[in-house]
């Protein structure tokens, strides 16, 4: 979208204090390892959108790692849901942190949203990686 500077540098600075209300402030225990990776947010400031990648959280065993997780680095798409229900939950506790740090006139409603960015990105390296593959085999063989 295009926003206007402003616009931006409220966007950018909901991200940062958001970071830093969800790794110190919130206390609900089914929120991991969340990461933000953007804001959209309306012209008006009204609402934002809230994009978050979760990162897998290991425990210490590791036959029980090998067996939740299909491979290192994969999302448990139940892990992603229970932490969207509880941001989205906490929404307005974040809300009202927010309205304390920054200097705004209307902190905007927040509505997190998975980002699949990184995962799509991690698919279309694979794919990639493959394909290269592929073509140096193909030129051992002739």
């Amino acid at each position: 979208m295009d926003y206007s500077p402003r616009v931006q540098r409220v966007a950018d600075q909901i991200q940062r204090e958001l970071a830093s209300l969800i790794q110190l402030e919130l206390k609900d225990p089914r929120v991991g390892m969340v990461s933000i990776t953007g804001v959209d947010i309306s012209k008006d400031l009204a609402y934002a959108k809230v994009f978050i990648t979760v990162l897998n959280t290991l425990s210490n065993d590791r036959g029980f790692n090998s067996s939740t997780l299909s491979e290192p680095g994969a999302l448990d798409k139940l892990e992603v849901e229970e932490n969207l229900k509880a941001l989205n939950k906490a929404s307005g506790f974040l809300r009202t942190m927010l309205a304390k740090r920054l200097r705004i006139r209307s902190v905007p409603k927040l509505e997190f949203r998975y980002d699949g960015s990184a995962e799509q990105g991690q698919h279309l390296s694979a794919l990639i990686d493959n394909a290269l593959e592929a073509d140096r085999k193909s030129n051992w063989d002739e």
